[in-house]
């Protein structure tokens, strides 16, 4: 571990950030914390293209320095050269993020101790002590675990509130004497934005509360509830409550989300926007809505930071984890099965899928209905 420089106040600090968009979200509190100890400070937040409209009016943020998904590694490290940043927080663990800051030659450079990467770091910080890896079980674990007894099977660890992802941020920015307790996702969406695109796509008016439904999953299907049970779920919710539904997702949910239109009725009730938005667009058609139906997904996590309520459906991935955080007035409800082999982190079920075929519509047509009349 090296020793700190000594800097002119207030630094010019770069935050490397995250490169998938949920974790991007729960980055938000550290980013907060920093603002919070650097109110003068101008912090710059080098992101992915694909990310960089998150950040817009965001507090935490005076600059964004976006690279492409081809942009090499000297293209990066030229751009921040240019801008002699004092300090770099790097939050990607892995060896690319830690070089680039090294070839900008920024003198003071934090992040995670990991291997490959550590020479390249002027401190490096070790594993947090409440941190929980995510271990993908194996088909071996999985047929042992059920075939166990519910009466001779061992409970599961409580895991701690502090091994959430979001924690593992703010533990990198108390490096730089930031405050490390946990503080809720934010993201900001200003009036005007809402206003403006909610009529380009012929939703400033709605004849009932406007939902959103996000049934796709980018890690793989077995984060995917299924898409007949999404359907069973919409439709009553529909007839109970006279709800417009904003079909939510990317290009590749476009399956899966006009199958959903089709069983509810092609009518105005129903708008399938899934890879007809920017994520700007996203954003601001999300703060329309009054509750979120979600599996555990990127956009679940802009949901919650945007201050709307969530419903989640976890099967093969931790809410411990990685779930949408609640605070103050703002309740996110999370559904999960009882199949002991959950959370197992796969991609695809090896077996029969029980971690969601566990959750049925009426449990989440019943959370859906409580957390809008809340």
């Amino acid at each position: 571990m090296g020793v700190s420089p000594s800097f002119p106040s207030p630094p010019r600090i770069l935050v490397r950030g995250v490169n998938w968009l949920g974790d991007a979200v729960m980055t938000t509190p550290a980013l907060l914390r920093l603002r919070e100890k650097f109110p003068d400070s101008h912090i710059a937040l080098l992101a992915p293209e694909k990310l960089s409209e998150l950040w817009q009016n965001h507090p935490a943020v005076n600059e964004v320095i976006s690279f492409s998904s081809g942009e090499g590694i000297f293209a990066v490290a030229k751009k921040l050269r240019a801008r002699k940043f004092e300090t770099a927080l790097v939050l990607p663990n892995s060896p690319r993020s830690a070089l680039e800051v090294f070839l900008a030659g920024i003198p003071e450079r934090i992040g995670y101790a990991r291997p490959w990467r550590n020479f390249f770091l002027t401190r490096t910080i070790a594993t947090r002590t409440d941190a929980v890896k995510m271990h993908k079980r194996t088909v071996e674990e999985i047929n042992q675990l059920i075939a166990q007894k519910p009466e001779t099977r061992s409970r599961r660890p409580e895991i701690p509130k502090s091994a959430h992802q979001s924690y593992e941020y703010l533990h990198l920015a108390a490096a730089l004497d930031a405050n490390p307790e946990p503080l809720p996702p934010r993201l900001f969406v200003m009036v005007e934005e809402v206003e403006v695109i909610g009529k380009k796509f012929g939703l400033e008016r709605s004849a009932g509360p406007i939902f959103g439904l996000n049934p796709g999953a980018e890690y793989g299907p077995a984060k995917r509830w299924p898409v007949e049970k999404f359907i069973a779920a919409a439709k009553e919710i529909q007839q109970r409550t006279n709800c417009t539904w904003i079909l939510f997702g990317g290009k590749s949910d476009a399956a899966i989300t006009a199958q959903i239109q089709s069983a509810l009725g092609n009518g105005a009730a129903v708008h399938n926007l899934a890879g007809k938005t920017s994520l700007r667009e996203l954003m601001a058609l999300m703060n329309l809505c009054r509750v979120f139906l979600t599996n555990d997904t990127g956009p679940m996590h802009v949901a919650a930071a945007l201050g709307v309520p969530v419903v989640a459906i976890f099967g093969s991935t931790s809410p411990e984890l990685t779930g949408p955080l609640s605070s103050g007035d703002l309740h996110h409800s999370i559904l999960t099965s009882d199949a002991p082999c959950s959370p197992c982190f796969l991609r695809e079920c090896p077996i029969d899928f029980r971690c969601m075929n566990g959750i049925e519509a009426s449990r989440v047509i019943q959370r859906v209905v409580e957390t809008v009349k809340l």
